[in-house]
């Protein structure tokens, strides 16, 4: 959001922003320009209900206050009834495609939120074809009303390239998500860690559903010194870990687009990836990619990216490159065009 916003603010200069922010956001969230303003709302995003309940009460009545043309909802969900035409951004269909993953008082609120704002939406955004598809396949929605918003990538992942001095540990950011196939990651490296000892294994994110597992998982096979679960760490950790890693491994079994793929790539850093839409087709030949349904695949992986030095320089040059054509002002030119279109009628 903070990119989009800032993307959005630097070729925009004629509408007039409001962006409605929860009491745990900062103002940096807000562009320091002319057209935009701040509309704190009183409410915690932590709590989810009480978030759900704002959205859909105390939203729609400050955006009639404000004047606001057209919402925009960067999240899945919209006021069901609000009081002018909303532009909303999906990022996947887990909940169809992946039901299992959700917890069961979950799963209900779930399909009826976004099958509401998927339909009373003027227009939808979605971060790739994939998810594009599986609008179209679960909710029969008129292809006009779908177009695709790829994200970007952040400028200073660039930048990493520049310092990179790459240790011995393997990259992989993530919330600790089932879906994330982390478990599947850690058996690999353990076989892994069983011929090259000195290397480590680094898993930057925040704790989800999955995290007891994988914890417990870590600790049967005896690598609690080798494998690091950072948690939430600030954005210039997470540079820090980008500029050191020695490659990055993301092995999702779903997703509506990858973005740690992308920035891995930005920063120059070789990377593996699944061999599933849309990740692979993000990556396209700058990443090695595999079968993430299979642990000896993955380990195949880490062993080509220690000891195929061309494959690593070859990934390494060509990550940038490809990372390059993911632009925020481009995301946000296609945003404005879909605000401006619903605000048209």
């Amino acid at each position: 959001m903070r990119s989009l916003l800032q993307a959005l603010a630097e070729i925009d200069k004629t509408h007039r922003y409001f962006v409605f922010m929860n009491r745990e956001t900062g103002p940096e969230l807000v562009p320091p320009a002319e057209n935009w303003v701040a509309a704190p709302l009183e409410v915690r995003a932590v709590n989810r209900p009480a978030r759900i309940l704002c959205e859909q009460t105390e939203l729609p009545s400050q955006a009639l206050r404000h004047g606001v043309d057209v919402l925009f909802n960067p999240g899945f969900t919209a006021p069901v009834f609000g009081p002018c035409p909303s532009v909303t951004v999906f990022h996947d269909l887990q909940h169809k495609r992946r039901p299992e993953n959700f917890r069961w008082f979950d799963l209900p609120f779930w399909r009826m939120l976004l099958y509401a704002s998927a339909h009373r939406s003027k227009h939808l955004l979605a971060d790739s074809e994939a998810t594009r598809d599986d609008l179209l396949r679960f909710y029969h929605l008129a292809p006009e009303k779908i177009t695709v918003a790829p994200l970007g990538v952040d400028p200073a992942f660039f930048a990493l390239a520049q310092r990179r001095r790459p240790q011995p540990y393997f990259l992989s950011v993530s919330t600790l998500h089932p879906h994330k196939n982390l478990d599947r990651l850690i058996r690999a490296f353990a076989e892994f860690h069983a011929l090259r000892s000195e290397f480590r294994l680094v898993i930057a994110g925040m704790r989800g559903f999955h995290t007891g597992q994988i914890e417990k998982l870590r600790a049967d096979l005896g690598l609690e010194s080798a494998v690091h679960l950072t948690g939430w760490i600030p954005r210039e950790e997470l540079y820090d870990l980008f500029a050191g890693a020695f490659a990055f491994f993301y092995p999702s079994t779903f997703e509506g687009f990858g973005l740690p793929v992308l920035e891995a790539l930005a920063a120059a850093v070789p990377t593996a990836c699944s061999n599933i839409r849309p990740v692979s087709e993000i990556a396209g030949e700058a990443a090695l990619t595999f079968d993430p349904g299979e642990t000896s695949a993955i380990l195949e992986a880490m062993k080509l990216m220690v000891c195929d030095d061309k494959l690593r320089s070859r990934l390494s040059a060509m990550g940038p490159e490809r990372a390059a054509r993911f632009s925020w002002k481009e995301t946000a030119r296609i945003t404005l065009r879909a605000l401006a279109r619903a605000a048209d009628g």
